[in-house]
């Protein structure tokens, strides 16, 4: 589902002679298009899951000639590929900025140059962009903390929260969301949250802390599967699997994934976070081959409550 707001023809783009108006310099049909995708972290599981369906239902679209620069974790390496593809003259860039207030200033020159821009899962914090593409990460999280009051712990407890990169939209938005769903349940308790950067092991490490500090924990909601999984090794270390339900978000179809962890019983629950690539790849059509004047400036993909009931159905889906 999409806003009702659009995303129009920004003053600062020269509009093409033959489409006066379009958001694309260069636009039609008939045309090859240069489209750079500056992804925040191809080594991070989600990232590349992102990759490989974007890079397969690109074949859709034998116009495109979509190439992903790697920001490696590194926004000052994420700043240089956005530059490195300007100077390229792309006609779209695709961007998951690896944080928000860093890639701001390079976007927006990028953008008032009359380069189209489309934000996948991550936003900057500027407006300087065309349309942003993702799941609602405090939705998400709203529905996980909900998950959590009504099913998870019906009758109270003490819960915590292992946060992502705290410079980041999900991070941030996720935890937020969480919140606000727990409170539904008056009996529950937030007692700890903390930073654990995306990190699997830096999770482990930390609620090995939370764990000793508030013994009588219940849950964990991680902002991601990775850090769901080092609350699931904190609690394997202190001889605890089973006493803490483990939620998780991101909801990955493959061996490692978060469905594989619901299934085998490691976690209790993950909420699919979508890709996007579908949606970003139609709006791409949509602003360099239908030439338009106008698209939805944000599009938000819906999430799915992974648990042990579905978790199979889901891995078999993905397996086509």
């Amino acid at each position: 589902m999409g806003s009702a707001a659009c995303s129009t023809a920004s003053g600062n783009s020269a509009d093409s002679k033959e489409h006066p108006g379009a958001l694309a310099k260069n636009c039609g049909t008939g045309k090859k298009f240069k489209i750079g995708f500056a992804q925040a972290n191809n080594a991070e599981p989600y990232r590349q899951h992102v990759n490989a369906e974007l890079k397969q239902l690109a074949k859709g679209y034998p116009d495109f000639d979509i190439t992903i620069a790697d920001g490696r974790g590194d926004s000052n390496k994420q700043i240089s590929d956005v530059e490195n593809f300007q100077t390229q003259q792309v006609d779209l860039l695709m961007i998951s900025p690896f944080e928000a207030q860093p890639l701001t200033p390079a976007v927006s020159q990028l953008y008032e140059k009359g380069i189209p821009v489309i934000e996948l899962d991550r936003q900057t914090t500027g407006d300087k962009y065309t349309a942003f593409v993702g799941g609602d990460n405090q939705a998400i999280g709203k529905e996980a903390g909900t998950y959590t009051a009504k099913k998870v712990l019906p009758n109270g407890g003490e819960v915590a929260i292992l946060e992502g990169l705290t410079s980041t939209t999900p991070a941030v938005q996720r935890t937020k969301g969480f919140k606000e769903g727990v409170a539904a349940n008056p009996k529950i308790k937030v007692v700890a949250v903390q930073p654990a950067d995306w990190l699997p092991d830096k999770a482990q490490t930390v609620f090995d802390a939370m764990l000793r500090a508030n013994p009588d924990i219940k849950a964990v909601y991680a902002n991601n599967d990775l850090m769901a999984n080092g609350a699931y090794l904190a609690l394997k270390g202190q001889n605890k699997v089973g006493d803490v339900a483990i939620i998780g978000t991101d909801g990955l179809p493959d061996e490692a994934g978060g469905d594989q962890a619901v299934l085998d019983g490691r976690m209790t629950a993950t909420f699919v976070y979508p890709t996007g690539a579908k949606e970003a790849l139609e709006l791409a059509k949509s602003i360099l081959v239908d030439c338009a004047k106008s698209v939805e400036r944000n599009t938000v993909v819906d999430t799915t409550l992974i648990t042990k009931d579905n978790a199979q159905a889901a891995i078999d889906k993905a397996k086509g």
